[in-house]
């Protein structure tokens, strides 16, 4: 097989060198860091095995895992817990969204504490539920009256923080005004020739809005957010809102890049115009309802997604389970329940399979003993190529500010 480092030095080639910096170092933390860091190589090290490509296809995430679930609101104005990354998002067989996350379980034990035999039964937790809620065949949602445990500890702190105190984490007030906070920890400044491009584009993207005013340009910088894009072109940018300087609203802009995903699945994939419209289109489709300022946009020639910042603290907080493993099964068990639910309400969309399809598979049982093996070999894997990468960082031999990918031996 090609070198661990070469497929990831190759793959991250050509992205922001300080950020990237900041990726292959948390990629050093742990396996399930680095499992969220690398999903190209999860699916380049997956086995070909039959009892993926049998089940139904389905459009997926891509990057299924315990920290890719969160809130947000939506642009009914309401507060949702959904999974909320669909970069890699393609159309495959739903098992291969349901080996991510075991897998994510497995090697994120280490990170929470957790006993094999409590990892074990986490994921069998998530088969059960998936599949009843399948079987079931009707797609639901989690808002505050309905989320349990965990889940509904989020939807508390949440109810209790105001817009003020939110925006007063990402900014700072400067006389009557806000400016973004550049930390070096949420967000890095831009140059005079970024801070122009991204103006003159919210400018633009205002003027077909139905109020022009509500995106009108207060300051612009570098996020940094999540792991596995870090590196990718990205910004946060403060804009009036509804009034400055307590109404401002912080939009994120992502640069959408192909999915690292759809060259290992044998599904055929549909066309779509640009990355950012497979982005948006999957998401709009698997959500119950979308996040807030959701557009597939042009920017500089290239296609990038606009929507609302996703806060990153605004996830479960896996790590305060207290020894308790039924806390931790309530968050797995809606994961699951989450992820059956997006697959009904896509069914039948360019080529997924249709409800009648995906009952039937989750009446079955015979597919989730066998995932949970072929999870343990992924798990098995994860730690291995983590090893080895975590060598090559500790020599010095990744190299974030390479412009091209390495030349092939």
């Amino acid at each position: 097989m090609p070198d661990v480092v070469q497929i990831i030095s190759s793959f991250n080639a050509g992205r922001d060198p300080e950020r990237l910096a900041m990726k292959y170092k948390a990629m050093r933390s742990s396996p399930f860091v680095f499992l969220r860091g690398t999903c190209h190589l999860f699916y380049e090290r997956l086995p070909h095995d039959t009892l993926l490509d049998e089940a139904p296809p389905v459009w997926i995430c891509g990057d299924m895992h315990m920290e890719n679930f969160g809130s947000y609101k939506a642009d009914n104005g309401l507060i949702y817990f959904d999974n909320n990354d669909f970069d890699e998002a393609c159309l495959a067989p739903s098992l291969y969204e349901l080996v991510r996350l075991l897998t994510s379980v497995l090697a994120g034990a280490g990170d929470l504490k957790l006993s094999r035999a409590q990892a074990l039964s986490l994921c069998h937790t998530a088969l059960e539920a998936y599949g009843s809620a399948l079987a079931y065949g009707k797609a639901r949602w989690i808002e505050a009256e309905t989320a349990v445990g965990m889940v509904r500890d989020l939807f508390a702190a949440l109810a209790a923080r105001s817009r003020v105190a939110h925006l007063d984490k990402r900014t700072v007030l400067k006389g009557k005004a806000r400016v973004l906070k550049v930390d070096g920890k949420k967000a890095l400044p831009v140059t005079d020739k970024q801070r122009a491009a991204v103006t003159a584009f919210m400018a633009q993207f205002a003027a077909s809005a139905p109020n022009p005013d509500f995106f009108r340009i207060l300051d612009v910088a570098r996020r940094i957010a999540g792991t596995g894009s870090l590196g990718v072109d990205r910004y946060v940018i403060l804009v009036e809102g509804k009034g400055s300087p307590d109404g401002n609203y912080l939009i994120d802009l992502k640069e959408a890049l192909p999915s690292s995903v759809a060259p290992h699945v044998s599904t055929p994939q549909p066309p779509w115009q640009t990355e950012a419209q497979r982005v948006v289109e999957v998401q709009r489709r698997n959500q119950a309802v979308s996040q807030a300022f959701l557009h597939a946009v042009e920017f500089n020639q290239r296609s990038y997604v606009l929507r609302s910042l996703q806060p990153s603290e605004d996830r479960v907080a896996l790590s305060d389970w207290d020894n308790k493993l039924p806390r931790l099964e309530e968050v797995i068990n809606s994961m699951a329940e989450l992820s059956a639910w997006a697959h009904l309400r896509s069914g039948g969309r360019q080529k997924s399979s249709i409800a009648d399809d995906l009952i039937a598979f989750g009446n079955r049982r015979d597919w989730q003993l066998p995932l949970v093996d072929l999870a343990m070999q992924c798990a098995v894997q994860v730690e291995q190529d983590w090893q080895t990468y975590c060598n090559a960082y500790d020599r010095g031999v990744l190299d974030p500010h390479a412009s091209r990918a390495p030349d092939k031996p």
